[in-house]
C-alpha cells in the first residue's frame, strides 16, 4: 500500500486541476501512471483515497476458523467438496480454496487394489523370505518373469482425461465426444515375459481361451526359446497362479525343460504387486499403442507387436530390478500389499 503521504499528494494536485499524466511526471514515477488513475476514479467516486485495506472482496469464508473447522471435519470422516460446504454453509468454490490453498490438500481418486486374508499375507511373507535368503540381486535379473492378458478392439479409454469443449452437447458430440464401444469386441490373449535383458517375443492366442494344453503347446515353448536365447543356460522361468499355469501337466512341463522355474507351492497367491506386469507393464504397452488406427484383429496383433519393441529398455530394467526392493517392503509389513 502506498503512503496515506502519496494519496494525499495525489488528491491535491488532481483538486488544483493536475491530471493523471502530470501528476506522474511531477512525482518522479514514482507511483505508476495506473496507480493514479485508480486513487483519482476513488477520489471522483467517493471523494477520497481509501486503501487501508487490500483491494477486493473482503475474505469472509477462508478465515482461521472455517479452516480449522474444514480440517477437523475432513480428519472424521470422507466428505465431497460439495457435502463439506453444505455443512459448513459457505460456497464449494470457498472450499476448494481452503482446502487446495490453506490445507494442501490434492483431489486424490480411489484406487484398487487385493484384499488379502491373513493366509495369504503369511504366504507373501514366507515367499519374499525364500527368495531374499537364497537368492542374490543378480541371481533375480536372470528371471524371465511372465504373464497373460487380454487385448479388444475397443482398447483403452479414459473419460476423465478426454474432454471437447462446445457450447452445447448436440455440438460436442457432433466434433467427436461420443466413444463408441461394442459389446463383444474381437479381442486376443497376449503372453510376454520380460528380464533384464528386455522382453521376449509376444506370444498370441488369437481364438477362444487358454487351458493348460494350449499353454503347454501354444506358450511354454516360445518362453523356452526366449529364455535360452536371452539368459543361456543358467535361469528360472516365473508364472503367476492361473489356472493353466499350476495345472500338473503345465508343471511337469516346467521341470522337465526349463532350468529352473517357480513352483505352484512357492509363488503367492493374489499378488500382482510382484508382477512387472500388472502393476506397470502391460500400461506401458497399452500407451504406446495406436488404437485408432486398430480396426480388425490382424492390425490388433501387429500393433501388439509393434508396440512390445518400442517399450524403453531403462524402464524394463528398472521393472526388474525392483522386484528386490517390493519382496523386502512386504517382509517389513507383514505381507501388506504394495503400491
Amino acid at each position: 500500500m502506498k503512503s496515506k503521504d502519496m494519496q494525499n499528494v495525489v488528491k491535491t494536485k488532481f483538486e488544483n486541476g493536475d491530471g493523471p499524466t502530470k501528476i506522474y511526471r511531477d512525482l518522479a514515477r514514482v507511483i505508476s501512471l495506473q496507480t493514479i488513475k485508480l486513487w483519482i476514479k476513488k477520489v471522483r467516486n467517493t471523494d477520497s483515497i481509501e486503501l487501508s485495506s487490500p483491494p477486493g472482496r473482503s475474505r469472509t469464508a477462508r478465515t482461521k476458523a472455517n479452516i480449522l473447522k474444514a480440517k477437523q471435519r475432513l480428519d472424521q470422516k470422507r466428505l465431497s467438496t460439495r457435502r463439506l460446504a453444505a455443512e459448513m454453509n459457505i460456497s464449494k468454490s470457498s472450499i476448494h480454496r481452503i482446502l487446495r490453498k490453506d490445507l494442501g490438500c490434492f483431489p486424490y481418486k480411489k484406487i484398487k487394489q487385493p484384499k488379502l486374508t491373513d493366509v495369504q499375507k503369511k504366504k507373501r511373507v514366507t515367499f519374499s523370505n525364500w527368495v531374499l535368503n537364497n537368492y542374490t540381486k543378480s541371481d533375480i535379473t536372470r528371471w524371465l518373469f511372465s504373464d497373460e492378458k487380454y487385448f479388444d478392439l475397443n482398447g483403452i479409454y479414459n473419460n476423465q482425461n478426454d474432454r471437447i469443449w462446445a457450447i452445447s452437447r448436440e455440438a460436442a458430440d457432433k466434433r467427436g465426444a461420443i466413444y463408441e464401444t461394442t459389446k463383444f469386441p474381437v479381442k486376443v490373449m497376449v503372453w510376454l515375459g520380460v528380464c533384464s535383458e528386455g522382453l521376449s517375443v509376444p506370444a498370441i492366442i488369437e481364438d477362444g481361451s487358454m487351458d493348460a494344453q494350449r499353454y503347454i503347446d501354444e506358450v511354454l515353448p516360445i518362453a523356452l526359446e526366449c529364455g535360452n536365447e536371452m539368459l543361456g543356460e543358467h535361469w528360472t522361468y516365473q508364472q503367476d497362479g492361473a489356472r493353466p499355469h499350476i495345472h500338473y501337466l503345465s508343471q511337469k512341463w516346467c521341470i522337465d525343460h526349463f532350468p529352473s522355474f517357480i513352483s505352484k507351492d512357492r509363488w503367492p497367491p493374489n499378488s500382482p504387486d510382484l508382477c512387472q506386469f500388472d502393476y506397470s507393464l502391460w500400461n506401458e504397452l497399452a500407451k504406446l499403442m495406436h488404437w485408432k488406427k486398430i480396426t480388425t484383429k490382424e492390425l490388433l496383433i501387429q500393433e501388439i507387436k509393434h508396440s512390445v519393441k518400442k517399450i524403453e529398455k531403462e524402464k524394463i530394467l528398472n521393472f526388474v530390478n525392483d522386484i528386490t526392493k517390493r519382496l523386502r517392503i512386504i517382509k517389513e509389513t507383514g505381507g501388506e500389499y504394495v503400491r
